[in-house]
C-alpha cells in the first residue's frame, strides 16, 4: 500500500491551538461501513485536493511534507477504510489550487510533488476536491472578517468586491471553471479507468439569517452575500463535473444546520476561533465524517 498525504491552510488557517476533540474513533464504527461489509477487493483509490480534503489539524496530523497538513481522519482516509482499499494514496494537500495539480506546491517542510503524478492506470477511484483557493478562499475570510467591524450590520464586503457593477469573486468562480475542467481531463488521461468523483464544499455559513457576529466576525449583511458566493462555486463545480465526465459529490445539503455559527458537537465547520481540533473555517472531524458519508454514497452509486 502507497500512503501519502497533504493538507492546507495558509494565513487564518495556521495559527491555531489544539483543543480537546470529540471520540471520533466511537462515532466513526457507527457512522462508516466497514472495510468487510463493502467487500474483499476494494479500489486502488488516489485522493486529491485542498485543506477541505486534507483535514489540517484534525488528530492525527500524518505524511510528508507535514506543510500539506493531512489527517488520519479526513474523508480520504474514512472513505479508504471503509471500502477496504486495494491501494490508497492521499496526495491533498492544504493550499492547493488547480495549478498545483501538475506542478509542485511549495510548503512548510518541503515541496508537495504535483498531486496528478500520484495516479496511474491502475487508479480506478479518484476524488478531488479543490476551486475554493483559486477564487482566494483565505484572502476572503480574512478581509470580509475585518471589514466587519467598521459595519458589523452593514456589508462592507459585499461593497468591496461588487464596487463599479462587477462581482469580482462571481468573475473569479467563472474563470476557475476552466482550469477545473483540465484538472478533471488530466484525471482521465492519467487514469483512464477511473471513477471519478468532484466533492463540492459544505455549509459554511448559516443557511438563512445574518449569521453569529461577533461570534463568528462576518457582518451580518454579507451573509448573504458570502452564502451565494459558495452557492455559485458549488453549482460551478457540479457543472463541470456533468461536462467532463465526472460525478459530483454535493456536501452542502447534509451539513445545513452544522455551520460554524452553530454549537460544539453540532457544527461540522469550525470559526475563525476553532472549539475542536481543525483549521479555522475548515471542517471538523465530524464534517470529515460527514463528506466521507456522501463521497461513499456517490462511490456506490
Amino acid at each position: 500500500m502507497r500512503t501519502a498525504a497533504r493538507h492546507e491552510p495558509t494565513s487564518p488557517r495556521r495559527m491555531l491551538r489544539a483543543l480537546p476533540v470529540l471520540a471520533a474513533g466511537a462515532l466513526l464504527a457507527i457512522c462508516l461501513p466497514s472495510a468487510s461489509a463493502a467487500g474483499a477487493s476494494g479500489p486502488s483509490y488516489v485522493a486529491l485536493g485542498d485543506s477541505y480534503t486534507s483535514g489540517p489539524l484534525i488528530p492525527h496530523q500524518t505524511g510528508n511534507p507535514a506543510g500539506c497538513l493531512r489527517s488520519t481522519h479526513n474523508y480520504p482516509s474514512l472513505v479508504a477504510a471503509a471500502l477496504g482499499a486495494l491501494s490508497f494514496t492521499d496526495a491533498s494537500c492544504a493550499g492547493a489550487t488547480t495549478v498545483d495539480m501538475a506542478a509542485q506546491q511549495p510548503v512548510l517542510g518541503g515541496a508537495n510533488p504535483p498531486e496528478l503524478d500520484a495516479l496511474s492506470t491502475s487508479t480506478n477511484l479518484v476524488t478531488l476536491g479543490v476551486g475554493g483557493n483559486d477564487i482566494g478562499f483565505a484572502s476572503i475570510i480574512t478581509t470580509c472578517s475585518g471589514l466587519s467591524y467598521s459595519r458589523p450590520s452593514g456589508s462592507p464586503c459585499e461593497n468591496l468586491y461588487t464596487a463599479g457593477g462587477t462581482d469580482q469573486l462571481a468573475e473569479m468562480i467563472s474563470a476557475t471553471g476552466p482550469k477545473v475542467a483540465a484538472v478533471l481531463a488530466a484525471i482521465h488521461q492519467r487514469a483512464p479507468q477511473a471513477r471519478v468523483l468532484l466533492v463540492g464544499y459544505p455549509d459554511i455559513l448559516p443557511n438563512d439569517g445574518q449569521g453569529c457576529w461577533p461570534v463568528v466576525p462576518i457582518a451580518r449583511g454579507d451573509v448573504p452575500y458570502l452564502r451565494g458566493v459558495e452557492l455559485k462555486l458549488n453549482a460551478m463545480l457540479a457543472a463541470e463535473a456533468v461536462a467532463n465526465n465526472a460525478n459530483y459529490v454535493d456536501t452542502y445539503g447534509d451539513s445545513v444546520g452544522h455551520d460554524f455559527c452553530q454549537p460544539t458537537g453540532v457544527k461540522w465547520v469550525e470559526g475563525l476561533v476553532p472549539t475542536s481540533p481543525a483549521a479555522p473555517v475548515h471542517p471538523n472531524a465530524l464534517g470529515e465524517q460527514a463528506m466521507a458519508q456522501r463521497v461513499l454514497a456517490a462511490a456506490a452509486g
